[in-house]
């Protein structure tokens, strides 16, 4: 057998192993990847950008009528809980709702630790999306995410098989549209590239192909 058989032979043989994260494993994890995404949303709120989900129209919300962040944000996610527990089982959903609950947390507490007196637009746009796109993954791979608008397309698609993507992006359109009555035009393309790396950060590395959980 020659020297690519064999490691494609262990490849194939790693692939197939499935080890479980321990419960002390997941919280960590959730832990770890709710304070990232909370830090990133600092960086959007100082500079005044927007993302998709709910958590663009929690900071729609925040910007329209100065309500904090984090409490807006858990409030919204409530009623997803349901269909959560419906499609995905109990086990997903207590790790969202951790989730979700921590990110409400920490953006809400956050302000009393650190303060940015300056901040460059594009390098928080990148630098959030970065943020943003290593925290979701840490997420993802514990099985948990931050609910929303994700839990109910892909619920009407099964209902309706409506594509879950095109509802997704329909909402992330429809939100920042009604938040240019709040935020300027560079900050929505800033918002819109901060977007762009945090989806391409997910897709790059959140593949089953390249992670075994």
């Amino acid at each position: 057998m020659t020297q690519a058989s064999n490691a494609q032979s262990l490849s194939a043989d790693v692939s197939a192993i499935k080890i479980d994260h321990r419960w002390f494993e997941d919280v960590i994890a959730i832990m770890i990847g709710s304070s990232m995404v909370a830090f990133g949303v600092m960086f959007l709120k100082q500079i005044g950008m927007i993302t998709g989900g709910t958590a663009g129209l929690s900071l729609f919300l925040h910007y329209k009528f100065n309500i904090e962040f984090g409490t807006v944000f858990f409030l919204i996610n409530l009623p997803f809980y349901y269909l959560a527990i419906r499609r995905m089982g109990w086990q997903f959903t207590l790790k969202t709702f951790l989730a979700v609950g921590l990110v409400s947390f920490f953006t809400n507490i956050q302000g009393q630790f650190i303060q940015i007196s300056s901040l460059q637009p594009l390098y928080a746009a990148l630098f959030g999306g970065c943020i943003f796109g290593v925290g979701f993954i840490v997420l993802f791979r514990h099985k948990a995410s931050l609910g929303g608008f994700n839990i109910l397309a892909l619920y009407i698609q099964e209902r309706t098989g409506l594509r879950a993507g095109w509802l997704l992006m329909g909402c992330d359109v429809v939100i920042m549209l009604i938040s240019l009555s709040v935020i300027g035009t560079y900050a929505l393309l800033l918002s819109i590239v901060c977007g762009l790396l945090l989806n391409l950060i997910i897709a790059l590395n959140h593949r089953k192909d390249r992670y075994q959980a």
